[in-house]
């Protein structure tokens, strides 16, 4: 599930002369690249601790199947007993004593067919308890493969998660080795070119987008930490998560996922508060806030920012999640 981050050692970095143009545009396209794939990386383990929700609410309608079926078989269980055993094992209703103690022809008759009437009700309710233990049996299964499959999930994103934050720290040290010049070069790389004045006034066309685009906008200026969903640092989807969830709405922490959401907007159509995604597989999302403009956590170097929406490449599609 983890994408493989090579991090080539960066030439000349740490002692770059600043004339030699060449080195430092490497070594910065370099850096973004890396940034670049540690975003993916990390939207692939924030898809994954979707999964794993998923997974444990399948866990938790298994076990409750499993209640469930079980507890239909215990209050099956001991009227059956009584009844087979009354059916089955004497206590007056054996047919040889049905024809030792009937008065009459009638009485034998009649208490023949109850007996028999007895015993098929009896045939049922066994078949029903049959049934009801297959199923509780089959139930429990269910809900036990289930919680295994949840903890190898949790026990797999734990290794991943260890093994991001090193690749982060790596990523970092070669990061603060750059010249400012290149450390902003990084930064245009991946976050798009910011406004320079966050915009007021914009107007929605449904009340959730309004609390949606609101709310994304009061957090510009936050840190953008990997895997982060705020209230004080965030990631892209992060972001859009927790904006849509100010508004009601309620979306899950990966950029994956929330692109599968909502209905799909052609570009000449943008409205606020849609989400924008970037790169294929998706792995980069940014809310749109009208004149030509969208509000993104974009990078690790950047916090939080109103940017040009054209200023950033890699952009496949929009989603309307409001309005």
């Amino acid at each position: 599930m983890t994408a493989a981050l090579t991090f080539t050692v960066l030439p000349g970095t740490a002692a770059a002369d600043p004339g030699d143009i060449a080195d430092a545009a490497q070594a910065a396209q370099l850096v973004a690249e890396a940034e670049h794939e540690l975003e993916v990386v990390t939207e692939q383990l924030n898809e994954a601790k979707v999964q794993l929700e998923q997974q444990h609410a399948a866990v938790a309608s298994a076990e409750q199947a499993a209640a469930d079926a079980q507890a239909e078989l215990d209050s099956l269980d001991g009227q059956v007993r009584q009844l087979a055993r009354s059916a089955y094992t004497g206590e007056n209703f054996s047919r040889l004593n049905v024809l030792l103690t009937s008065d009459s022809a009638e009485d034998l008759v009649d208490q023949l067919g109850t007996l028999d009437a007895i015993a098929g009700h009896t045939s049922e309710q066994l078949l029903e308890v049959a049934e009801a233990s297959d199923a509780a049996e089959s139930a429990q299964e269910a809900a036990d493969a289930a919680e295994a499959e949840a903890q190898r999930a949790v026990d797999e994103i734990a290794a991943q998660q260890d093994e991001l934050e090193g690749r982060i720290a790596d990523y970092q040290r070669q990061y603060d080795a750059l010249s400012a010049p290149q450390q902003a070069q990084v930064a245009r790389a991946h976050g798009g070119e910011p406004v320079a004045a966050v915009p007021s006034g914009v107007i929605a066309p449904s009340a959730a987008a309004q609390v949606a685009v609101d709310t994304a906008l009061a957090q510009v200026g936050d840190a953008y930490v990997w895997g982060a969903g705020g209230p004080d640092a965030f990631d892209c989807s992060g972001l859009t998560q927790y904006a849509y969830s100010a508004a009601g709405v309620s979306l899950p922490h990966s950029s994956r996922s929330q692109s599968q959401m909502g209905a799909p907007v052609a570009v000449s159509d943008l409205q606020p508060g849609d989400l924008l995604f970037y790169y294929s597989p998706t792995s980069h999302v940014a809310m749109y806030i009208g004149n030509g403009q969208m509000v993104h956590a974009s990078t690790s170097s950047k916090p939080v920012m109103v940017a040009s929406f054209g200023s950033m490449s890699g952009f496949t599609h929009a989603r309307r999640i409001a309005g």
